[in-house]
């Protein structure tokens, strides 16, 4: 194989906003080298670093694509596509988009993948990781950069929809979000589909 690719994403399970998907790629001999730095040993699962270690790994990784080392793919459903297709339709889109994005050659690449995660068929060697993401660096590297961009984006969002609490859980189901929801009602960045059991608390 020529290219390892390594694919995550971030926001399957929030009340609102997308959910993210990331793909890095590099030659495999890179990422063989790479991944035995010990500097990379810091390299981990988004949710096990803090907000600065992650935004320190994306700057890494920003410099690495310009460097030409990595190539990062990211791309994003949104709440309405999500209401509509369905949150796997979105994903299995998301990871065929960046892919295509790439432009590599299918059987030149190695690709990993975490959880549940599958690449098109046409992609045969792939292999689906349990806590990917924590066992392979260019899957931790897609979990950092999906992360950082999906939680800049809520920020964001936080500073039209103040209410709900975006910047802090991120489009999450906390306990302040889902009261928001039932004393403001709802924004065109809530999934509906998942707040039948939200919204049937106030009778609706």
């Amino acid at each position: 194989m020529k290219w390892v690719i390594g694919i995550d994403e971030v926001g399957r399970g929030p009340l609102a906003g997308p959910v993210t998907v990331c793909t890095v790629a590099m030659r495999a001999p890179d990422y063989k080298k790479y991944a035995k730095e010990a500097l990379w040993k810091t390299l981990n699962d988004s949710k096990q670093l803090s907000a600065a270690q992650r935004e320190y790994w994306e700057h890494e990784a920003r410099i690495l694509g310009q460097q030409g080392i990595v190539q990062i793919a990211l791309s994003s459903r949104t709440a309405a596509q999500i209401d509509r297709k369905g949150i796997a339709v979105c994903i299995r889109e998301c990871i065929a988009a960046n892919l295509s994005k790439l432009s590599l050659d299918p059987l030149e690449c190695s690709v990993l993948l975490d959880g549940s995660l599958k690449a098109p068929k046409e992609y045969l060697h792939q292999q689906t990781i349990i806590k990917g993401d924590s066992k392979e660096k260019i899957i931790a590297m897609a979990s950092v950069v999906a992360k950082v961009s999906r939680d800049a984006y809520m920020a964001k969002q936080h500073k039209k929809h103040a209410s709900y609490g975006w910047n802090a859980n991120k489009g999450y189901g906390t306990k302040a979000h889902r009261s928001a929801i039932l004393e403001k009602g709802i924004t065109s960045l809530h999934r509906q589909s998942f707040l039948t059991r939200v919204i049937d608390k106030k009778g609706k």
